[in-house]
């Protein structure tokens, strides 16, 4: 992995928590960087960017006050997905994020061949959530 993709790792990852970008900037710059995937993990604070030949390089993330729920509620994730989605007024990152933990969530998948990120509770449940046709 070269420097130039870990600055733009490091670069979405600011701006998704500053909101100065949005997530499909974030998919497009990271994309056009080379990257296959990422995955965020809430409880450890962490955010790992990969590459399709298997490297993999590791950022740390803005914390999440919010513990993880023990149980996932798919209906707070979608509903926390569609506010994200619509920007809806007040919309933040780090706020989604903490609707995430609240609704179980430990930490999502994003992955650009498949065109979806894996939304992960604590005891392995999941929600899949499709990027929208463009």
């Amino acid at each position: 992995m070269n420097d130039q993709q870990k600055t733009t790792a490091r670069t979405c990852l600011e701006a998704a928590a500053a909101n100065a970008m949005t997530f499909p900037e974030i998919v497009r710059a990271l994309m056009e960087a080379g990257f296959e995937s990422y995955a965020i993990d809430f409880r450890r604070a962490t955010a790992t960017y990969y590459l399709p030949g298997g490297e993999s390089f590791e950022l740390p993330a803005h914390r999440v006050d919010t513990p993880v729920a023990p149980s996932f509620d798919s209906a707070l994730m979608q509903a926390a997905i569609r506010a994200a989605q619509q920007q809806v007024p007040g919309y933040t990152y780090k706020g989604f994020c903490e609707k995430a933990a609240s609704a179980g969530c430990a930490g999502y998948i994003v992955s650009f061949s498949g065109r979806r990120a894996l939304y992960v509770g604590r005891t392995a449940e999941i929600h899949v959530e499709h990027f929208p046709n463009q």
